[in-house]
């Protein structure tokens, strides 16, 4: 069936868990309060100085990395469902202790334990997906969580700035709360489905297994590079902008696009999007987010940076939908959990390697040269997804085989 004819055709109806987890992360996207205002929190509430308050966020930054490992390692060995429960309620029991910490220590741990807990959701929910629904029908779940996000985040961080200025301890119980009531709803709608093992076979390590899978270790490495461009858009372009004479206004406007395009195109792409092949869709999509940076390098008023989100933002939205359906047709059944956890941890690599990359890279070699870099990183990534292709398309008709 052509793509063209597979997107027209009817599609299945997803299940009532699935919904219960779309539920689930829009809720907990509105109620994402505390941690874009945590810096202002720590400086203005608390009175601490902008290198610690900055300090405390990165805390909350390396939680979040080591929670994708842990998350993924719990999904896999005592369960997704139970692994999303200990994540949401223990959320709200964090950030209430975070809000109220007065100790530099107390501070420190708990924004620790904020990003440890907070994401340990993440590879338990992909993971999930992928028990519950066959291959074909991967991309449209994933686009539909990726908007919900999306959606979520773009209301909380408007609402934010508004419940901000009646006091920040407000921030800290509502987005407790909303975590408590994402909890909730995994307990009342959302089964276990970790898949049974046969009788007489136990789980293997996850790192052995992993480490000695050379797909899956290419895929990381092209994730981390896929990442370090990303990420551009919030550490060097705001920098570039402000080069150009531009205010910082304008880069909130500017990157605003970003969760608007997201909105308004995302339901609308991701039936089609599920129609191509996912290797290829996603090598695609990493391209394009490497040349939407790389308008950079010939664009300097407001509407050119506009042009440049726009354009990287319809890369984005193909490789959320199908990034998460690629590592579940390459994952192992038995450590479907622990290997999108470590895709999770890549990406977070990406976050720290991708502005310190930029950042310095406009301070010695200009603008022109950075963005002209992150378009040849997009090529040679695209390049390398490109090739895998065929290794992916094997592993996953083996692990359907097996499933």
């Amino acid at each position: 069936m052509s793509a063209i004819a597979a997107a027209d055709a009817p599609a299945p109806a997803l299940p009532r868990a699935f919904w219960a987890l779309w539920v689930c992360q829009l809720v907990n996207r509105l109620g994402s309060f505390v941690q874009p205002f945590l810096v202002l929190y720590l400086t203005q509430d608390r009175h601490l100085s902008a290198g610690t308050a900055g300090a405390v966020a990165a805390a909350v930054g390396a939680g979040s990395v080591a929670s994708q490992l842990v998350g993924g390692w719990l999904a896999d060995r005592v369960g997704r469902r139970f692994t999303m429960l200990i994540c949401f309620f223990g959320t709200g029991a964090a950030l209430i202790l975070l809000g109220s910490a007065r100790s530099m220590v107390m501070i420190w741990a708990a924004a620790f334990v904020v990003g440890l807990l907070g994401d340990l959701f993440r590879p338990a929910v992909q993971a999930t997906v992928a028990d519950m629904l066959q291959p074909g029908e991967r991309v449209r779940a994933y686009g539909l969580l990726f908007w919900a996000i999306n959606l979520g985040f773009s209301v909380s961080t408007v609402s934010a700035g508004v419940l901000a200025s009646i006091g920040y301890g407000l921030l800290f119980w509502l987005n407790a709360g909303t975590s408590v009531i994402a909890g909730l709803v995994i307990w009342a709608m959302v089964p276990e489905s970790r898949p049974a093992l046969d009788e007489g076979t136990s789980r293997r390590p996850l790192l052995p297994v992993a480490l000695r899978d050379t797909v899956f270790l290419l895929m990381i490495l092209l994730q981390i590079g896929y990442a370090t461009i990303y990420f551009q858009g919030y550490s060097t372009l705001p920098l570039a902008m402000a080069d150009d004479g531009l205010p910082s206004s304008t880069y909130g406007l500017v990157i605003a696009l970003n969760g608007v395009v997201i909105v308004l195109v995302q339901p609308f792409l991701g039936k089609r999007l599920a129609a191509f092949d996912r290797p290829k869709l996603l090598a695609a999509s990493m391209l394009v987010v490497g040349l939407g940076f790389g308008l950079g390098a010939v664009v300097h008023d407001w509407w050119g940076y506009g042009l440049s989100v726009v354009v990287w933002t319809i890369g984005e939205i193909g490789f959320a939908a199908v990034i998460g359906a690629v590592f579940a047709d390459l994952a192992p059944v038995d450590l479907r959990g622990g290997y999108m956890g470590m895709s999770g941890m890549a990406f977070g690599i990406g976050t720290v390697v991708g502005p310190l990359a930029g950042t310095n890279a406009l301070e010695y070699l200009g603008p022109t040269t950075t963005w002209l870099g992150c378009a040849l990183l997009g090529v040679i990534i695209f390049i390398g997804q490109f090739a895998l292709a065929p290794a992916l398309h094997a592993r996953a008709a083996a692990n359907a085989a097996t499933a």
